[in-house]
């Protein structure tokens, strides 16, 4: 097959979250199993400059937006396994020093932004040599891609238009702006109803995708359920029940190229199951990196994680001033809100003893803290997929999880399966429900020989972007057979 994806971030050129691992992946894994892939993504500042691999594309770009014309360039990485990634090229747009916002503030021409992307996205669907047999999109910065599509397909003449797909990560960001924005589209005010592009009298971009596309995936199957609940839908549940049939979901991969215990270039210890004694090691360094005793035999928990509500940094705050006066200590990579980056910077100057902070990010300490800790602490509110649960499994770290999204799908708890138990689970979004669960990590420390079990399983788990990518497979498969035959 034939397959386009597109995405506003692609790993490792860009990255502000999970989607740029996820698209990055995908298109390698994909390419691997035999398809020709192409991704397409914005070129952004210092791309070039840290890529010199990508070179200039005989393509020019020549668009309508509103009122007006814009132009563009496209540049091009070519891989030997059948992938290639394309970038847009239009420095007003792209050429900024953030990929949507500054200091916090979103850029408002966002609307502007993303809707020549997706055009460009189009027309290099529409007009490359080879014809694409899927055209995958990701998020609602390419969700404008299937509606174009279709207003081609239905009155400009592009009749054998390719099937798309879109892909939700994470419902709570929609691309959501004032209806007199939807002019940029260039298109009918048909399309801009409430069982279109409209969603509250505004002009939602996700929910044109939603609307559009021929098929719905989100990154877990548990966030498929929930995201058609009033409890998660995010004011589009209506919207997705009415696509149900459309709607699946595929648990996100874990690039296992990046995320070892041997060969990686980010510890000094590396290890396995066969010898696991770098996993200590690990852990003693991470203690000394983190300013923290180094002591193996005191339980070391861990967090890397986007400092908001959505990721439970409220109840883990509770539950931690409870559980640091017990035997333990905790470990945190992170930033976002300027309060809960505060606040966690108090609790380790309360607990220098306990307690060690790093704000910001910094790829290799994520996997330290990965590989050193005993246990990772995910209490969400609410997530689509996670990787970071995965990475832990991998490592041999237990992880601690709400029953959420694909934590739920990822981690087993003995309650469900005692012999291939690998993680901790809990239920209620409370600091008392977490705190229970730490006592639970305290007590299952103390038992080495169901500490290593969990660990076995664990590190055995098959989270591998081979399975991901047949899913995938799958679900490309589904949607090519419904292509029409070229019109003569």
């Amino acid at each position: 097959m034939n397959i386009l994806l597109a995405s506003s971030e692609v790993h490792p050129y860009s990255k502000s979250g999970g989607l740029a691992d996820m698209v990055g992946a995908l298109g390698k894994f994909v390419a691997r199993h035999g398809h020709h892939v192409s991704v397409v993504t914005p070129l952004y500042s210092n791309i070039l400059e840290r890529f010199p691999e990508i070179k200039p594309f005989d393509w020019k770009l020549d668009l309508p937006l509103g009122n007006q014309y814009v132009q563009g360039n496209v540049y091009a990485r070519h891989f030997e396994d059948q992938l290639t990634i394309y970038f847009i090229d239009q420095k007003h747009f792209y050429q900024r020093t953030a990929l949507y916002s500054d200091k916090g503030v979103d850029y408002p021409d966002n609307a502007e932004r993303f809707a020549f992307f997706s055009k460009a996205v189009v027309n290099l669907a529409r007009y490359m040599p080879e014809p694409f047999d899927v055209v995958h999109v990701h998020d609602w910065q390419a969700a404008l891609v299937p509606l174009l599509i279709l207003n081609q397909k239905w009155h400009e003449g592009w009749h054998n238009a390719p099937p798309t797909c879109l892909t939700i990560h994470n419902l709570a960001y929609q691309g959501i702006f004032p209806k007199e924005k939807y002019a940029v589209t260039n298109l009918s005010a048909d399309f801009f109803n409430p069982n279109g592009a409209e969603g509250y009298g505004m002009f939602n971009f996700l929910k044109a995708g939603i609307s559009y596309s021929d098929l719905i995936t989100t990154v877990s199957p548990r966030y498929a359920r929930e995201i058609t609940t009033e409890q998660f839908g995010c004011g589009l549940d209506g919207a997705l029940r009415q696509r149900q049939n459309a709607l699946l979901g595929v648990l996100n991969g874990v690039d296992y190229d990046e995320w070892q215990t041997i060969d990686n270039p980010h510890l000094d210890h590396p290890y396995s199951l066969k010898k696991f004694a770098g996993k200590e090691a690990e852990k003693l360094a991470l203690q000394k990196e983190m300013g923290l005793p180094a002591d193996p035999d005191i339980p070391l928990f861990g967090s890397v994680t986007r400092l908001a509500e959505q990721k439970g940094v409220d109840i883990q705050l509770g539950a931690l001033e409870e559980m640091l006066a017990a035997n333990m200590q905790f470990v945190l990579l992170g930033s976002g809100s300027k309060e809960y980056e505060r606040a966690y910077t108090k609790l380790a100057a309360r607990y220098p003893t306990k307690c060690g902070v790093k704000i910001g990010f910094d790829q290799g300490l994520s996997h330290r803290i990965e590989a050193g800790c005993d246990f990772f602490l995910m209490p969400s509110r609410f997530e689509p997929c996670g990787l970071n649960q995965m990475y832990s499994l991998r490592y041999g770290t237990i992880p601690i999880v709400r029953v959420t999204g694909g934590l739920d799908d990822s981690v087993t708890d003995i309650s469900e399966n005692e012999e291939k138990a690998d993680g901790i689970k809990f239920t209620e979004y409370s600091v008392r429900s977490l705190a229970k669960a730490i006592r639970k990590a305290l007590v299952l420390y103390d038992d080495k020989r169901l500490l290593r079990r969990y660990r076995i399983n664990g590190v055995k788990k098959d989270f591998s972007w081979d399975r991901t990518a047949k899913a995938y497979e799958k679900v490309y498969r589904r949607l090519v057979p419904a292509r029409e035959p070229a019109l003569v």
